[in-house]
């Protein structure tokens, strides 16, 4: 009947060994009891500053005890406070303008209210897991009088048994004004809607934003990128390969004599050393891994969206992520494990711990920093130390253990190495070459054409996080994701040719590092999008901002660099498996 809320409701049961289900079925009978859940409040223009909506003055409703509550893991990591109102609602049951409590305005809260009216306070409730956004006062046009709005009127739609649309109307203006008393209010009307259940959520999007042209537009460019790119790839790199296999060809005819007085150089001359392995293998491998894995979460957390519409259910996003992440740990493990292997290393379990805790412990080192910062400020942003156990949980028995297994497996039936060319005993002497060939140089340069192919949907993206809009396209992300993946592989084939042609062998930590400085773009893009794309200020909500804004990067970085690592190395052996080397 509703094919969208059936695919949600059976995602929803696919996660439900991972994290507590709603209670709530969305479905009520006449008179049912619903539930008004108020939320955070906090500035306007510093939307991640956030703070429980009881650390105002307001006061609770009569109504003290409910039917049902509930928090999943994803809740509680992003802020989420839940907090019943106190507020009797009934399910189609009208109800006229209601006092539900008053407040006596001491100095302190008078001051509390004040400061929240000058600093543009909103406050965000939920009824049936619709938001609902209210303004705390305002100040009148000279600028002396500060106002706090008293009566909630929520207009409520339904559609048969389910909630499908909600709306507020804040009304009654009183100056504040020390020891005076408040009297706060609330009516509710009930009305019938033609909403579909599954269509209700879309009165929160912005299709103008995220569908504009501009969008549009940069997919396009992006699109033509990557023709070009695997055209220039195809055309250019092949044409001189076979030149390249045309020479040594001949090379073959040629007796010692003349090989040793004929003029050789390029790519074929590092055969010997082009599969030595990298430096600090296991380092490395943990990076290949763990990139390995971010892709594969990526890849199925943006399926999952596209299918299930996660935006439309709080916190199921990350804690759909955080699922995946665990479930598909042993993908960290068999492909890090297995290129370590590879690389002859042989102090493989330190390597699966580094590999299974190198991006949990990031990620959660400097979550735990940020926390600090907001538990300073009382910020709803600060994370329960119960959900600091469950994580660290989450990581010490579930992605520890299926890593293992992961890099036993690899190990097992990919860790033998297997290359087309012999590895010389002594390493040969990297010649001197142009400024341009340089590895440092190649680093820098490899990042900037995947940045241009992403730069607008990282504006879109930093616009639903940061500001007030609800990021929906997923398909426009899915497409991007391949875009990027493309474009990163074909620029670091590119650049690694050229440097084995310079006859520069290292091309492991090259190929990695130049296609992961695209992070490094996104990162200076971020400053430039908090200085000029947003009013955020103080130390929480810019260490917050640029703490988070590092954890995405990184692991941005880290996956676009296995994207050219993984690219290279099949470009590497398909053009060294193809020449007769003796």
């Amino acid at each position: 009947m509703y094919p969208k809320y059936l695919a949600k409701l059976l995602f929803t049961s696919f996660l439900v060994f991972f994290v507590r289900c709603d209670e709530h079925n969305h479905i009520y009978e006449d008179g049912e009891e619903v539930v008004l859940w108020m939320n955070t409040v906090g500035p306007y223009h510093n939307r991640q500053e956030t703070y429980e909506y009881y650390s105002l003055p307001f006061c609770r409703g009569p109504k003290e005890t409910i039917s049902h509550y509930h928090e999943t893991l994803g809740e509680a990591l992003l802020g989420v406070e839940l907090e019943f109102s106190g507020l009797a609602l009934e399910y189609k049951a009208d109800m006229t303008k209601t006092e539900y409590c008053g407040i006596d305005l001491s100095e302190e809260k008078y001051q509390a209210f004040i400061y929240a009216v000058k600093s543009h306070y909103w406050y965000q409730m939920y009824i049936d897991d619709l938001p609902i956004w209210g303004i705390v006062g305002e100040i009148d046009e000279g600028g002396d009088g500060h106002y706090i709005w008293t009566h909630k009127k929520f207009d409520i739609g339904t559609n048969g048994k389910m909630i499908v649309d909600v709306n507020l109307t804040s009304e009654v203006k009183v100056k504040l004004s020390a020891g005076i008393k408040i009297p706060f209010t609330y009516e509710v009307k009930w009305h019938d809607s033609k909403i579909k259940f599954a269509d209700r959520f879309d009165k929160y999007l912005d299709p103008n934003f995220f569908q504009h042209r501009i969008h549009w537009f940069s997919i396009f460019n992006s699109f033509m990128m990557v023709i070009f790119l695997v055209g220039l790839v195809s055309m250019i790199l092949m044409r001189t390969l076979r030149k390249d296999y045309a020479r040594y060809s001949k090379e073959e005819d040629l007796d010692d004599m003349e090989k040793d007085l004929g003029d050789e150089y390029g790519w074929k001359q590092v055969h010997g050393d082009v599969f030595r392995p990298a430096s600090h293998p296991m380092l490395f491998s943990a990076l290949i891994g763990t990139g390995y894995h971010i892709a594969i979460v990526a890849t199925c957390v943006i399926t999952f969206a596209i299918i299930g519409e996660l935006y439309t259910e709080r916190g199921s996003l990350l804690s759909t992520a955080i699922f995946v992440y665990a479930a598909t740990a042993p993908v960290n493990g068999y492909c890090g494990g297995s290129l370590y292997a590879r690389m002859g290393g042989k102090v493989w379990i330190k390597q699966m711990v580094m590999s299974a805790f190198m991006l949990p412990t990031f990620v959660c080192g400097t979550a735990f920093f940020i926390n600090f910062i907001a538990i300073y400020y009382h910020a709803s942003r600060a994370i329960p130390f119960g959900t600091m156990v469950a994580v660290t949980c989450i990581c010490i028995f579930v992605i520890l253990p299926l890593t293992l297994v992961g890099t036993v497996l690899g190990r097992n039936l990919s860790g033998q190495p297997n290359y087309p060319c012999r590895i010389n005993a002594v390493p040969r002497p990297i010649p001197e070459k142009k400024w341009f060939m340089e590895p440092s140089v190649i680093v820098v340069l490899g990042g900037v054409l995947p940045f241009g192919s992403i730069f607008i949907e990282m504006y879109f993206i930093f616009t639903s996080f940061w500001a007030y809009k609800i990021y929906y396209v997923y398909g426009f992300m899915l497409l991007v994701f391949v875009i990027l993946a493309i474009v990163t592989t074909c620029v670091t084939i590119v650049c690694t040719y050229f440097l084995l042609n310079a006859e520069d062998y290292r091309w492991q930590w090259t190929s990695f590092l130049a296609a992961a400085s695209t992070s490094g773009y996104v990162y200076l893009y971020s400053f430039y999008y908090f200085f000029f794309k947003t009013k955020m200020y103080g130390l929480f909500q810019t260490a917050f901002y640029f703490g988070y804004m590092a954890l995405f990067s990184v692991g941005l970085g880290i996956m676009c660099g296995t994207f050219g690592y993984f690219g290279t190395s099949k470009f590497v052996r398909k053009i060294y498996s193809t020449v007769k080397i003796d």
